[in-house]
This record gives structure tokens, C-alpha cells and sequence, in this order.
């Protein structure tokens, strides 16, 4: 007679144990030698994607490797069908689980891979980052939670139905602070302007110090420490002077009414040397723009091949001297603001 264990003859339950055993072992054997080899081989690589399949990888739990065994060694035994879809639906979940902790250790890994990088550069962006990171988790356990419940045969439909409109009810409590963190997460994806860029907003101008969850905080030019919203500062015209390659330069001069028509032809030409003779710019044109009520002007534009302030004030500087000395030269006198102002005779006589 035969002794049976749940109707299997005992053989049957050696069999489906030896071979539970052996997948569990050839897995874990798997794994581990997958993570020798490609430790080994990560050190000589640029590349960061060898470094983040150890950490996945690594994220193997025994548990895991267990119940692959378990289900594998089941296959070989007669059940009913009641066991068996638990059996089944219990290996779905345990594949599910896994695969929310490898997603899991992936966000982890690269976010600290992406802090490491940045924080030299972006100290700041780090708390946005972790911001994204906790969400892209949150989502992905969200997701992994609902599937094993829909294996299981859990009707998931009413649940995401209350989530939803559940979260459309937190969305409208927080909406000021949720379009401020996504406005945060847009700045950090997006690049509009880093940590230590000289930027203006509107009449605002000064230097990024610190980009946060919900707001920017720039220190303005009389050293003030001015705050924006994050999504305030997204809806306005931002002008990243850190990012300019070039200055494009626009000065005008004047001369008075009374000089004569050589030395007003001769002009241009001075102007035109005096901005050829400086380094690092390139001349655009000089021209006599107009008549003005004291003067006869003339508008001058060149391009300073550097965005350095310092640069293009240095550059500007050394152009004046040079059409003092010119001016003095030739004879030409610079305008000066004046006015005339007529009397009549009976107004002359009461003065």
C-alpha cells in the first residue's frame, strides 16, 4: 500500500522537493555569479548602467528565489485546482513583489548617482530630486499593490475609482503647493536656470541661491534676499544673463550744431577706429542718427565677443579715452545740454 500525502504518494513529494530545491539553487547560484562577474567588470567602464544592474540585482530577496522554488517543484505534484491557482497567484505576487524591489533599488541607485553628480554643480537641485524620487517609488508600489490585488481577484475598480476622486479632492486642497512642486520638478528637469546664475525677473535681478520644493530665493544686487513662488517665477519672462555669449553694445554721442561739415564726415570714421582698436570686439556700425535739440547725434553699436561684464565696461572705457584724445585732436568739441531762451523787448525792459 502506498502512503499518500494529499494524494501524492510520497516519490512524488521527493521529486517536486528535489526539484523545488535545485531551481531555488541554480537562481541564487544565478544571481550571485551575475554579481561577481559584473562587479568585476563595472570598475573598467565609463558607463554608470553596469553599476545600477549590480544594485538591482543585488535586490534579489532569498524569499523570492524561495517561492520560484516552491512553484517549480509544485508543478510536479497532482493538487487540486483550488491549491493549484493559489500556488499560482502566490508565485505572481512573489514576481510582482520582486519586481517593485528591483524598480525600487533602480530609482535609488540612480538618484544617488544623480546627486553625487550634481551637487558640485547644483547643490539645491538634491532636495527636488529626492522630491521625484519619492514619487516615482510611490507610484510604482502603487501600481504593484494594485496588481496583486486584481491576481488575487480583488475587484480593483471601486478602489481606483475612490483613489481617484480622492486624490482630485487632496489635488484641489493643495493645488497652490502641488503647482509649485511640479513648477520645482520642471525647473530641475527643464534647466531654465541653475544655482548661481545671474538672472532678471521682471524688475528683480540678481543671483540664484537656492531652488526648493516651493520656492527660488535670489539675492538681489543691494543684497537683499528676494523669494518667489516656484510656479510665479515659471510664469514670468526670466533673462539668464549667465548664459549670454556674446554683448551686443549701443552708445550714442553728441556733438554741437556748429561744427563744421568736415569735421561732422570725419566722425564715423573716428568712431569706426576707436572700437576696431579694441580687443575682443567686433564693430557693428556708426552712424549720424539725427538732429537733436542741443546736439547732432551719432549711435554707435559693437559686439563684445565675451558675456564678462567687466569685459565690456573695460572695453567701453578704453573707447571713450580714445575719442576724448580723437575729439581734442581734430578739434571737435562733445555737446552739453543747453537751451536758449528768447525775450521780448517789453520782457527785457521789466528785467
Amino acid at each position: 500500500m502506498k502512503m499518500l500525502i494529499l494524494d501524492n504518494p510520497w516519490q512524488a513529494w521527493a521529486i517536486a522537493f528535489a526539484i523545488g530545491t535545485a531551481a531555488a539553487a541554480l537562481l541564487y547560484a544565478a544571481k550571485g555569479t551575475v554579481v561577481r562577474r559584473l562587479e568585476a567588470f563595472a570598475p573598467g567602464t565609463d558607463t554608470y548602467l553596469d553599476d545600477l544592474a549590480i544594485k538591482v540585482l543585488s535586490a534579489t530577496h532569498p524569499l523570492f528565489i524561495l517561492a520560484i522554488g516552491v512553484y517549480a517543484g509544485s508543478q510536479w505534484l497532482a493538487l487540486p485546482d483550488r491549491s493549484g491557482v493559489l500556488l499560482a497567484r502566490v508565485a505572481i505576487a512573489a514576481l510582482l513583489l520582486q519586481a517593485a524591489r528591483w524598480g525600487d533599488a533602480g530609482i535609488r541607485s540612480w538618484l544617488h548617482h544623480y546627486r553625487l553628480r550634481r551637487s558640485a554643480l547644483d547643490a539645491a537641485s538634491t532636495t527636488s530630486t529626492a522630491a521625484l524620487g519619492f514619487v516615482a517609488r510611490a507610484a510604482l508600489w502603487l501600481v504593484v499593490v494594485l496588481m496583486i490585488l486584481d491576481n488575487f481577484g480583488v475587484n480593483i475598480t471601486t478602489l481606483v475609482a475612490s483613489l481617484g476622486i480622492g486624490g482630485i479632492a487632496v489635488a484641489l486642497a493643495l493645488q497652490n503647493i502641488l503647482g509649485d512642486l511640479f513648477s520645482s520638478l520642471s525647473i530641475v528637469l527643464d534647466k531654465p536656470f541653475e544655482v548661481g546664475d545671474f538672472i532678471a525677473v521682471d524688475d528683480i535681478v540678481g543671483t540664484v541661491e537656492h531652488v526648493g520644493l516651493k520656492t527660488t530665493r535670489i539675492r538681489g544686487l543691494g543684497g537683499e534676499q528676494v523669494v518667489f513662488s516656484n510656479s510665479d517665477l515659471l510664469g514670468s519672462r526670466i533673462r539668464n544673463y549667465k548664459r549670454m555669449q556674446t554683448r551686443r553694445i549701443v552708445f550714442g554721442i553728441g556733438v554741437p550744431h556748429g561744427v563744421s561739415k568736415a569735421q561732422m564726415r570725419a566722425i564715423p570714421a573716428i568712431l569706426r577706429e576707436a572700437v576696431e582698436a579694441q580687443p575682443q570686439v567686433k564693430f557693428d556700425r556708426a552712424h549720424f542718427k539725427g538732429v537733436g535739440p542741443s546736439s547732432l547725434d551719432f549711435e554707435t553699436v559693437y559686439i563684445v565677443q565675451t558675456a564678462e561684464y567687466a569685459v565690456y565696461m573695460d572695453v567701453q572705457q578704453a573707447i571713450n579715452i580714445a575719442l576724448f584724445e580723437r575729439f581734442a585732436d581734430a578739434g571737435i568739441p562733445f555737446a552739453r545740454p543747453a537751451q536758449t531762451v528768447y525775450w521780448s523787448s517789453e520782457e527785457r525792459a521789466a528785467a
